[in-house]
This record gives structure tokens, sequence and C-alpha cells, in this order.
């Protein structure tokens, strides 16, 4: 039998764009032989799979799961959304986001999760070569609460659990009470529909800080005011900032009225229990990927000579 090089698994890779186990495992069933493994991995659909590897996946699928005190949300992409009405696409996504709850939080732990007859990453090449589509796992994060309630949310559901927008929530409390479970879901919807950037003030990151007091130090003296008025303005400004970003600051969409700090503080009176939030996870579906816009248009004009 041939030896199995890496040189060898780097030719089958550059030739068929197919990943480095799934060559290896080609070479070792062709006993080396580059044809025959190219062969097996069309089969198998991987071949195939690869090459749609280039292709922008910004459509797909957010699920959330729970288990006891903590949770899992991920995010999962296809080129379409008609993919995103798939039944198969739906409970494999589903299931990715159950299995994420017993991974360390990190999207190579939970390709390499046990799924099926082998891993999420192996399940996930054979429904992209079924379906037909390019698909990955973009992104996955926990939460979970010593005590307390990790409160889920999903935007525009498509099933249970899946939607375009998921938010996980984390309140730290000894009370275990519905009122409190209750809360958590509330807070969840007010993440999604709010948008916060950070849980609290200390949690902004000084250099994004710096360059917000900066801007709004820049606008302030445009205005021609003293420095000690210009001084007065960018404090407003900033704590203006604070309530559209800071998720404690900002005002609670299910009242319209308190602030998220003071709900929670009110709760906390209710149930005669402290409660703290811990922190949150929103993920949008294909945010921060760019989308190709095809102009057929402009295409048209220009094969015209236009």
């Amino acid at each position: 039998m041939a030896q199995i090089t890496a040189a060898l698994v780097k030719t089958l890779r550059d030739k068929t764009g197919a990943g480095m186990m799934d060559c290896k495992k080609a070479l070792t069933e062709a006993a080396g032989d580059i044809d025959d493994a190219v062969d097996w991995l069309r089969k198998n659909g991987l071949a195939a799979a690869a090459k749609k590897a280039g292709r922008v996946a910004a459509e797909g699928l957010v699920a959330v799961a729970t288990e006891g005190n903590r949770g899992a949300v991920v995010e999962v992409n296809a080129e379409t959304d008609f993919v995103g009405r798939n039944e198969e696409f739906q409970n494999f996504v589903r299931d990715v986001a159950v299995i994420a709850l017993r991974t360390d939080g990190s999207v190579d732990a939970l390709g390499e999760a046990a799924m099926g007859e082998g891993t999420v990453a192996s399940q996930l090449t054979d429904l992209i070569a079924k379906i037909g589509e390019n698909m990955s796992i973009r992104r996955v994060e926990r939460l979970s609460v010593a005590s307390g309630a990790v409160g889920t949310y999903v935007h525009n559901s498509v099933a249970p659990g899946l939607g375009r927008i998921g938010v996980l929530v984390g309140l730290e409390s000894p009370d275990g009470s519905e009122r409190l479970d209750g809360f958590a879901r509330q807070l969840a919807m007010h993440v999604a529909a709010a948008s916060p950037q950070w849980t609290w003030i200390e949690a902004i990151d000084p250099a994004s800080l710096d360059r917000e007091r900066a801007v709004l130090t820049e606008q302030a003296r445009a205005s021609g005011r003293p420095d000690n008025i210009v001084e007065k303005m960018v404090e407003g400004r900033l704590k203006k900032f604070y309530e559209e970003s800071v998720l404690l600051e900002q005002t609670f969409v299910i009242d319209g009225e308190s602030k998220v700090s003071k709900a929670i503080e009110a709760l906390a009176g209710d149930i005669d229990a402290p409660v703290s939030v811990t922190g949150f996870h929103r993920f949008m579906l294909g945010e921060g990927i760019e989308k190709k816009e095809d102009d057929f248009a402009a295409e048209v004009a220009a094969t015209a000579g236009v």
C-alpha cells in the first residue's frame, strides 16, 4: 500500500478543495491513487461540497437551546432563505444548538462533537452535498448561571427555537420562581429589540470609549462654545450613548418607562431576593457578512458595450 504523505494529501486538497481529513481518508481508501481518491470524494459528495465553499452564505437560521441553568445560541448559514424552510436543515440546526450545550463554546469544538454516526462537521458536509448549497457553522456562544435563570427569545421564528434573531440572557439569583423565568424571557425580548452592545458601563472597551469621547468632543467644539460648556456637552452626549448601547442603562421596552436596571431592582423587591444580570448574547442572522449584489442590468450593458 502506498504511503499517504503530507505532499500527497496537499495535492488532493489542491485538486478538489476538500478538507484535509477527508483527503487523507480518500487516499487511504484509494491506496494512494490520486484519481481514485478524487472519485471517492465525488461519490461521497465531499468534492462537490468543497466546490460550494467559496459561495457567500449569509442566510440560514439562528437557534437557541437551554438545559437547566445553561443555554447556547448558534448561527448556521446557508446561501438562500429557502434552505431555512427546509425541515432537514431545521432539524440539523436545532440538534447542533443542543450539542453546543456540551462543548466549550467554540466552533472548532462544536464541529468535532459527536453527531449521529459521525461528527457535526461530517453531518454538515453530508447536508451540503444533499441540499446543494454552501453552509457553515458561523458562530456559537454559551451562557450559564450558578443559580437563577437563563432567558431565551427567538425573533422571526420559523419553528420552535429557530429564527433570524436569537438571544440568551443570564439572571443570577437564589430565587427559582416562575416570576424570575418570566422576567428573564422579557429581558431577552428587550435585547432582541434594543440590541445593546454591553451589559454595563464598566464593560465598555476603553479604546471604544476613548474614540466615542473624541468624536463627541470634536462635535461639541464645532459649536464654538467655551471649553467648560464643551465638557458638559460631551458628558451629556456620553450619557445618551450609554442609554443607547448599555443594557442596564437602556429603557426597558416592556414598559417603555423604566431603566432596565430599575426594572431589575423592582423584580428583586417583589421576589425578596437579589437579582443581577450576568451577561447576554444576541445573534442576528447574517450580520457582518458582506453579501454580493448582482447587478444584472450592468452586466448586460457591459456585455453589449454600452
